[in-house]
């Protein structure tokens, strides 16, 4: 008995060290983005792949600029669409992450209650997704520039320790500027250029707020849910809203 006990702790005790020796390999050097542009990312990758395997044409179209040639319009609805508290955490939004979690339960506790399978002294809150508001633009980028799709624990945990190395190794400054470089705006469309280019004709340089503010109202599913071709009405509600955050906000 205590002999398969202790072979099974061996084998764990293994798995576990060649899973440690492997994720050793395989982490990104992020010291690398202080002075190196990405060319691709993972999403970029992810989503030329998807192209080709359904037959269409592979699109890419991202323009590299310095962040001192992105609007400050850009940079601040950015910010106010998706991490307000950016200049001031450490890569994760502890309070936006409480918040997600009390919307959670609230939520499980609708849904268990309208399926008549709730009770308070037997029922256990379901986990939050996390999806939008408690992801940090440093948890964006690291996920964009490194991670797949998948939703999985092992996956939102490389998530975190990246964003640990980003925000320990990089400026805020920095973090913005690949953010906005290298986010997804449209089908093959990444980054502020590429993208002020598509919907607007112009740089991003020269975006005005409400340029900016519907940029970045698309952010969220700019393929989906706030595609301005399937969506425009949904794109324009939170543009407004935006626009109203936008002064509220600092850059770094």
């Amino acid at each position: 008995m205590w002999y398969l006990v202790k072979v099974t702790f061996l084998i764990f005790l293994g798995a576990f060290a060649f899973w440690l020796l492997y994720e050793y390999l395989t982490f990104p050097d992020v010291k690398k983005l202080r002075t190196e542009n990405p060319v691709t990312t993972a999403l970029i990758e992810a989503r030329l792949e998807q192209a080709r395997s359904e037959g269409r044409e592979p699109r890419k179209f991202m323009i590299w600029v310095p962040i001192e040639r992105i609007s400050s319009n850009l940079q601040k609805a950015v910010i106010a669409g998706e991490d307000a508290r950016f200049v001031e955490h450490n890569g994760f939004d502890w309070e936006a992450i409480q918040k997600a979690w009390d919307e959670a339960v609230k939520e499980g506790e609708r849904e268990a209650k309208a399926e008549g399978d709730y009770d308070p002294n037997d029922w256990i809150p379901p986990m939050p997704s996390f999806k939008r508001g408690a992801s940090t633009i440093t948890q964006q980028l690291a996920k964009n520039l490194y991670l797949s799709e998948e939703r999985s624990f092992l996956r939102k945990a490389r998530e975190a320790v990246i964003t640990y190395f980003l925000e320990r190794e990089l400026s805020k400054k920095r973090i913005l500027e690949l953010y906005l470089n290298v986010i997804e705006w449209g089908d093959g469309v990444y980054g502020a250029e590429a993208a002020a280019r598509t919907y607007f004709k112009k740089s991003a340089s020269d975006l005005t707020a409400a340029e900016a503010a519907y940029l970045a109202a698309m952010i969220p599913s700019p393929l989906n849910v706030f595609n301005p071709k399937k969506n425009p009405k949904r794109v324009l509600r939170r543009q407004k809203i935006i626009l109203r955050r936008m002064n509220a906000v600092r850059i770094p």
